[in-house]
């Protein structure tokens, strides 16, 4: 087996790679970072030392970054499920809707995700404060976005939706999404029963005591 995916289930970016595997049904073998397995940490840090998972190996080549991963995986292990369209201006939307939701969904949870762990309380309320800010304007955006679509751009499952699964996840734990945003939470829970982010969610159940903000009693 050539590829092998170093990262962690309850990863935001690990389970953003492995939807789009598990779409495509591509062979590989995960390699947890954590510290029950110590090798695999050195063996990252060796290759990336940037410290930033997933890692991506393909035989001798180290592909890094998420979304870079996605499209490399589109272009030498192709799939029936083709997460980026072959139209240039269409495959541009799709790249700038999974920028928004690195960027405007994920970013602000991180922010408060990593304050929370400093155990500074201060830290703790502003940085949480300040992602809802920001997740209230980011879910007012794609409300009025997804009034028409089924998938982050349009009808066909993309890299825009392997990164829309779990930033919403997260981001509902971190604000939950109203009631006044019916658009937004029926994408979420479409996201919820695709196939490859329900596996994805499934294999990082065992972990959610290690959400620092307190995970909700729901997904």
């Amino acid at each position: 087996m050539s590829l092998t995916l170093y990262g962690h289930p309850f990863s935001s970016y690990t389970q953003k790679a492995l939807i789009a595997l598990y779409e495509n049904h591509v062979p590989f073998e995960f390699r947890c970072i954590d510290a029950e397995h110590p090798h695999n940490a050195q063996e990252w840090l060796r290759r990336w030392p940037m410290a930033k998972f997933p890692l991506l190996v393909d035989g001798d080549r180290a592909i890094r970054e998420t979304s870079i991963i996605i499209e490399y995986l589109q272009l030498t292990h192709p799939g029936p499920i083709s997460l980026l369209p072959t139209d240039p201006m269409a495959a541009l939307e799709v790249r700038f809707l999974d920028r928004f939701f690195d960027l405007h969904v994920m970013s602000p949870v991180q922010g408060a995700v990593s304050a929370a762990l400093t155990g500074d309380a201060g830290q703790r309320e502003y940085f949480h404060t300040r992602a809802q800010e920001l997740l209230e304007r980011a879910y007012t955006w794609l409300e009025a976005h997804l009034a028409d679509k089924k998938w982050a751009a349009g009808t066909t499952f993309s890299l825009a939706d392997c990164a829309a699964g779990p930033a919403l996840f997260y981001a509902d734990w971190t604000h939950p999404i109203s009631l006044s945003l019916p658009h937004v939470r029926a994408y979420r829970a479409r996201l919820l029963d695709r196939p490859s982010f329900a596996r994805a969610v499934r294999e990082a159940r065992p972990y959610r005591p290690l959400f620092p903000l307190g995970a909700p009693d729901r997904d």
